[in-house]
């Protein structure tokens, strides 16, 4: 791999920083993985040995950034018997849970080979996965092969330790199999943030420390994270305000914010998934606390309960990204359809709210440094002079681009992309171009992953499909 990337003449670059600029006509250039100029003609400032890429009819996007995820569950899609059109809340975690207790680590690290190309082909270059499956016939590696399949596709992982440690008989929805107890929880993530964490702005390597949602923790669990995070300067991140708000009144009094408010687990340090119960005084509320949320459109449109606010959260001033979601609850690992799909979604929930809805652009800020904000990466999600290069783009010459092409920001939102990216950098380096990854080979990555699979997952649900069945 060349040190140095040098994009020529790029067709418009879209660069999501604070003045929503766009360029025409220029060229990007990059050395050891950082933009060190944009502008025209820098071919005399590349180095020798520079990689040159015509970019002339190429869009230019800085990469997505996933803030929430289970590779896991690519093994766990596309499967009838968990439709949440045929099941309720309650049926679909009965079934599934079951599912994810056969998950071993072959399971682990194929899956997230799996979501992490998918989300590579897609163009996004930063990914944030919430690992909550430690099952006690899957060791204690799982997270260790999550990062060697990153770095297998020269992918920027987040990973996040999750757990779960309320036992089944006292009110989780977890199968004894899933269960840790806090002290082994914050001992493995106390070992990988001391083998894997890197610090940096333009870290390719950081963990988060991510108790699975309070619903299925001891309190302890959110208490005792919250000082191990803070106490190695890392991010916390948890489920929240999915459905769960009637049980935490039943159980504690409190809805799930209150909760986590009495325990300081908020701040600038904390983001949440999902949202979609949050009162727009909850919104306020995070917007005080600097606490950030992880808007998944997917699973929004499959639970069919409920919208996450992201008007009233933009009007109070609450930090938003996006996220795929597990496929379990989502089916696919495309970060970029989310991006239209969060918009859609928005305009359909707008009937009746206080808060005007989000100007179309925010939605590709919220996926690009909207995200990178949630992770704490200020080097991300934006193309500029200093920051990471990590970038996506498309070829304007499609078809399916005639009309829109006077307006690139608003492309992603509006019309969207129906097809894999044309180009993905991360860190400088090109992990997808043409149809290809560098560094593997998609279609043995493939045939290897759905082996584990029909051996771990289908082969099992075949045997069992009549229990499983609404």
């Amino acid at each position: 791999m060349s040190a140095s990337l040098l994009l020529q003449g790029i067709r418009a670059l879209v660069t999501c920083d604070d003045e929503g600029s766009v360029f025409r006509d220029v060229d990007l250039l990059c050395e050891n993985g950082v933009i060190t100029a944009i502008g025209p003609d820098l071919a005399a400032q590349a180095a020798p040995d520079c990689e040159r890429i015509d970019a002339r009819n190429l869009l230019v996007y800085p990469g997505l950034i996933n803030t929430h995820h289970h590779f896991f569950q690519a093994f766990v899609r596309n499967q009838l018997s968990l439709d949440w059109s045929l099941l309720t809340l309650e049926q679909w975690l009965e079934r599934i849970y079951r599912i994810f207790a056969l998950v071993d680590e072959d399971c682990i690290y194929h899956s997230t080979r799996v979501s992490l190309a998918e989300l590579a082909k897609h163009g996004c270059t930063t990914a944030f996965d919430h690992q909550y499956c430690f099952n006690r016939h899957a060791g204690s590696y799982l997270v260790d092969r999550q990062f060697e399949a990153a770095e297998q596709l020269g992918m920027r992982f987040v990973a996040g330790r999750g757990t779960n440690t309320l036992p089944r008989a006292e009110g989780s929805t977890m199968p004894d199999e899933m269960l840790e107890t806090t002290e082994q929880f914050l001992r493995d993530c106390e070992r990988l943030i001391e083998g894997y964490h890197d610090p940096g702005p333009y870290a390719m390597r950081s963990v988060v420390v991510a108790p699975c949602q309070p619903v299925n923790c001891r309190p302890e669990t959110f208490t005792e994270s919250l000082a191990l995070a803070r106490g190695h300067g890392v991010q916390l991140h948890t489920h929240l305000s999915e459905g769960e708000n009637a049980t935490m009144l039943a159980r504690f009094g409190q809805r799930s914010l209150d909760w986590c408010l009495e325990r300081d687990f908020c701040g600038e340090d904390v983001w949440f998934a999902h949202c979609w119960e949050m009162s727009r005084t909850e919104l306020s509320l995070m917007a005080q606390t600097g606490t950030g949320l992880s808007h998944c459109a997917p699973a929004m449109c499959l639970v069919g309960d409920g919208i996450t606010d992201l008007a009233g959260a933009c009007a109070a001033g609450v930090r938003i990204g996006l996220g795929v979601d597990g496929q379990a609850s989502n089916d696919n690992s495309n970060l970029l359809e989310c991006i239209r799909l969060s918009y859609l979604l928005q305009c359909l929930g707008a009937a009746g709210r206080e808060d005007p809805l989000p100007p179309p652009a925010a939605f590709l800020d919220f996926a690009t440094r909207g995200g990178a904000s949630l992770l704490g990466r200020s080097a991300l999600g934006q193309l500029r002079v200093g920051f990471a290069a990590d970038l996506f783009a498309i070829d304007a010459r499609d078809v399916e681009l005639v009309g829109t092409l006077h307006d690139p920001a608003l492309l992603p939102v509006k019309a969207g992309f129906g097809k894999p990216v044309d180009l993905t950098v991360v860190a400088g380096e090109v992990v997808w171009r043409d149809g290809n990854f560098s560094r593997v080979d998609e279609y043995e990555l493939a045939e290897e992953a759905q082996a584990v699979c029909q051996r771990v997952i289908l082969d099992s649900l075949s045997s069992t499909a009549g229990s499983l069945r609404p």
